[in-house]
């Protein structure tokens, strides 16, 4: 009787931890084509997109280098964890992607929910600076 209660015991601990490790995943989120927009309407040069960016990734505790014209990278170390991204942009769009990561179990698919959170908050950040240059 004891060994069934124990085996119950380790089931049920054993379900309630991989539950509660799955349910910090989720599948990857990249931002993807983004239209360039100001509440004005006014159209943007690829600069001004560029800056927008740059600033936001700062603001967020990114680091931002630019790689080329149309190209930056970012960079987020938090605690443990590090993400690590690409910007494509031009004057009318940008997307966000996913380049590289620590500690936050990539598995091709899924990631840590913290990862989506932090590209959701800077793409925010980006429509924000967007629309105050």
């Amino acid at each position: 009787m004891k060994k069934k209660l124990l085996l119950a015991s380790l089931v049920v601990a054993g379900t309630l931890f991989y539950g509660g490790c799955s349910a910090t995943q989720q599948p990857l989120y990249n931002v993807q084509n983004s239209s360039v927009q100001t509440f004005d309407g006014r159209k943007l040069t690829a600069a001004q997109v560029e800056k927008a960016i740059l600033q936001a990734g700062v603001q967020r505790g990114w680091r931002m280098q630019k790689v080329k014209d149309g190209l930056i990278t970012g960079t987020l170390v938090v605690r443990t964890h590090s993400a690590v991204i690409e910007v494509k942009y031009n004057s009318s769009s940008y997307s966000i992607t996913y380049k590289n990561s620590t500690d936050l179990n990539y598995d091709g698919v899924n990631i840590h929910k913290n990862y989506n959170s932090w590209v959701r908050n800077l793409d925010n950040s980006i429509q924000l600076y967007l629309n105050n240059n």
